[in-house]
């Protein structure tokens, strides 16, 4: 077999690309945004009990989404302190979830190359044990257009109730309903790369499930309701059978909980992986009947998220705080230009056990 340089190496041609929005925001973003301005934020606000975080859960009960801005925060044990108003109780990364690090205690790194665009998804969907919330900290960000029109660093997110609503009264909507949806992951055997450079690796199962054991890796996985099968080279292959709709308590009603982002596509400007063909990508995605989801109907649900989309603008020291069954959330690749740089710490919290859909709940 040829050695092939990774400047040889080319995308595929044909590719879905997001547009993130209908072109203005489908939420209000007045209505999320709490600007702290001349707030002068100290440690008593960021405390449970005091106004400032009466407001902030108001904001979150009402709309899912809540974007602290102007918020002179410079460190992220502050923003952290921020997120917490509305996280109860943050949640250790923990076996079967995409590549991480950290950056501090419970603050975690995107997990993505920047010049990867990152589909529209709901945190932690693909396997059984998911989160309730998570939170995004802006430590570096990208300059913000004076006219308030997306910034080249601005994450996005959609509006997954009104996606429901709309997703529902098409035949799409309803074979998803119906058959519910299988993410298939294949996770590397990192021994197997030692030395190497890491074409099409995606994430390793040591890395996922905190482990070198592989039987205690099995293990872990099961805990997660995957289905486990080893493949040659000690590939981990887990499938996980499950609806696409989430009961959300909150509005005591099912809510589309599932996207493309865990279909091949995933992988569509992701350095190292692009160039393989959809069947050799470390992760798939079928309706629930092992099934295929055909071009047609993937445009259908990509061009939906994009419909009920918004941007989130970052300045330094902002913090978000999204709501993960009423909003999935993406963005576009982005590029720096010289001097720039664009960090985001992610906290996690309210894991929760996955119960699927209630049939009284539609």
């Amino acid at each position: 077999m040829a050695i092939v340089e990774y400047s040889e190496l080319q995308p595929l041609d044909d590719v879905v690309e997001p547009n993130w929005w209908a072109g203005e925001a489908a939420v209000d973003p007045e209505s999320y945004t709490i600007d702290c301005a001349g707030m002068g934020l100290g440690a008593a606000d960021l405390r449970r009990g005091s106004s400032f975080a009466q407001l902030v859960r108001d904001t979150y009960d009402r709309v899912g989404l809540v974007h602290l801005t102007n918020t002179g925060l410079t460190e992220l044990v502050d923003m952290r302190a921020a997120a917490k108003l509305i996280i109860d109780d943050e949640m250790s990364y923990e076996g079967g979830a995409n590549p991480r690090g950290n950056i501090e205690p419970n603050v975690y790194e995107i997990g993505a190359p920047l010049s990867a665009w990152l589909h529209y998804h709901h945190e932690m969907a693909y396997v059984g044990r998911s989160t309730r919330v998570i939170s995004f900290l802006a430590k570096e960000t990208l300059p913000v257009p004076d006219d308030g029109s997306p910034s080249r660093g601005a994450t996005w997110v959609s509006d997954s109730v009104a996606v429901t609503d709309k997703l529902l009264s098409t035949p799409l909507g309803q074979k998803l309903k119906d058959l519910g949806v299988c993410y298939h992951r294949n996770l590397t055997d990192q021994e197997q790369f030692l030395g190497k450079t890491e074409f099409g690796v995606y994430n390793h199962w040591q890395k996922s499930f905190g482990t070198d054991d592989p039987n205690l890796a099995a293990s872990r996985a099961r805990d997660q309701r995957l289905a486990v099968e080893w493949g040659d080279n000690r590939l981990l292959k887990t499938r996980f059978y499950c609806p696409a709709f989430e009961y959300f308590p909150g509005l005591d009603r099912n809510v589309l909980y599932s996207s493309l982002a865990d279909h091949g596509m995933w992988f569509d400007t992701w350095p190292l992986v692009q160039h393989l063909p959809y069947d050799e990508r470390p992760l798939h995605m079928t309706f629930g009947d092992d099934s295929e989801i055909s071009r047609d109907e993937i445009q259908q649900w990509i061009d939906l998220y994009d419909e009920f989309g918004s941007p989130i603008n970052w300045r330094q020291g902002d913090v978000g705080i999204i709501c993960n069954y009423r909003f999935a959330h993406g963005r576009p690749g982005i590029s720096l230009h010289d001097g720039e740089a664009r960090k985001l710490g992610v906290v996690l919290g309210n894991q929760y056990d996955r119960v699927g859909v209630r049939t009284d709940a539609w």
